[in-house]
């Protein structure tokens, strides 16, 4: 690995910055402190900040030289709303709030480069530290940009990295094109007719109506749309029914879509609504469909991902860059930033768990697990990872 000198003489402290956000976990549109400790670093270096984007959301401005060029770098700061079942010595000391995505290390990540940037960075433009609120669900990245994140902060490309378990330690993946899928939740119900169990032709059986709407729906995956397209539909809660012998009045079916594509998800939402829809009204039921559109599918562009790959190659080498990454179904808020700007998406790998202190619990390290931690050996690639971007992006004149 080539990682910036000056960063790794500053990992002591970058780890005592990260192990205290993780005791300090704060949940979508509540990260006061987090902010507050974000802020405060950047202010002590020199670096003027902008706060309120997004609620708590945090810019810093970084300009060196003469130039117009401009990218933003983005991490996110928000913690997940579970119990952590770690008892080292950085635990959670709120119980229900947990840092069990890494965000807390993100955020430390992106503070390394700008420790150094403000000092060292070979660069020539204005780079944008962006520490986003609310990505678990919250939306953070759409409010950011709501609340004028372009406008105020003008960029050509902007950046984000996230942690990957099960990925080598310190190793990178990225693919150009559709890497996160899109998240989507649906909420049907049926509504038939209620009537003793043992008189059921006196009634309107919803839940027979709501099994026959779910397999009508995985024809949807397996016979409508191309096989070359990805997409999953997961039913993930059936509710229906109070008392054995009794047929309900109404059933709900409760779920998630996913794909890469906007196309293939309009496609599937109609589908879903017409096979519900018709099928209750075979029956003499009907149906009350309910579809939420959460995050869009995350699309890398193809020069600022190959940038980006430049970028990792700097630091870590060729054969620990894996630039055909295997896309995941999971979702990204990050996915709202490159609608509105070209830029790249990175995973950062966190290596198997064994990195974790003692007692840590005896789950996996894997994300949103409550036996998770963020491997701090990972600050310093990551903070270079940064650095090399930075200057690739804004080289000098």
């Amino acid at each position: 690995m080539k990682l910036v000198e000056p960063i790794i003489a500053f990992h002591s402290e970058l780890q005592q910055i990260r192990r205290d956000i993780h005791a300090h976990p704060e949940l979508c549109y509540e990260e006061q402190r987090t902010a507050d400790v974000v802020a405060s670093k950047l202010a002590e270096w020199g670096i003027p900040v902008v706060r309120g984007l997004g609620i708590t959301g945090v810019v810093g401005i970084l300009k060196r030289g003469s130039s117009t060029r401009a990218i933003g770098l983005r991490a996110d700061m928000d913690a997940l709303p579970m119990h952590e079942v770690n008892s080292f010595a950085h635990a959670s000391i709120h119980p229900g709030k947990m840092h069990a995505c890494g965000h807390d290390g993100h955020t430390t990540m992106l503070l390394g480069a700008a420790h150094y940037l403000v000092t060292h960075g070979n660069f020539d433009g204005t780079v944008y530290l962006i520490f986003q609120p609310a990505e678990e669900g919250g939306a953070g990245a759409r409010r950011m940009i709501e609340d004028g994140l372009f406008e105020q902060f003008p960029m050509d490309a902007v950046y984000g990295m996230h942690n990957w378990p099960g990925m080598a330690e310190g190793s990178f993946g990225v693919v150009a094109g559709p890497m996160m899928a899109s998240s989507n939740e649906f909420k049907v119900t049926v509504r038939g007719k209620g009537a003793h169990a043992a008189q059921p032709h006196r009634g309107i059986d919803p839940v027979m109506l709501a099994v026959q709407i779910a397999q009508g729906w995985q024809t949807i995956i397996s016979r409508e749309k191309s096989p070359l397209d990805t997409a999953v539909l997961s039913i993930t809660q059936i509710h229906a029914g109070s008392a054995t012998n009794v047929i309900p009045d109404e059933a709900i079916m409760i779920g998630t879509v996913r794909t890469f594509n906007t196309s293939v998800l309009d496609m599937i939402e109609q589908r879903m609504h017409d096979i519900a829809r018709h099928t209750a009204a075979g029956y003499r039921a009907s149906i009350d469909f309910q579809f939420k559109r959460n995050y869009p599918p995350l699309v890398n562009h193809p020069a600022q991902t190959a940038l980006a790959i430049e970028a990792m190659t700097a630091v870590v080498g060729a054969a620990r860059v894996d630039a055909q990454v295997e896309p995941t179904m999971g979702a990204e808020d990050f996915a709202f930033m490159l609608q509105e700007k070209p830029g790249c998406y990175v995973f950062i790998g966190n290596g198997e768990g064994g990195h974790r202190d003692g007692g840590h619990g005896l789950g996996p390290c894997q994300l949103h697990n409550g036996s998770y931690d963020f491997n701090d050996n990972l600050l310093p690639v990551g903070a270079s990872y940064w650095v090399r971007l930075a200057e690739l992006s804004l080289p000098l004149a």
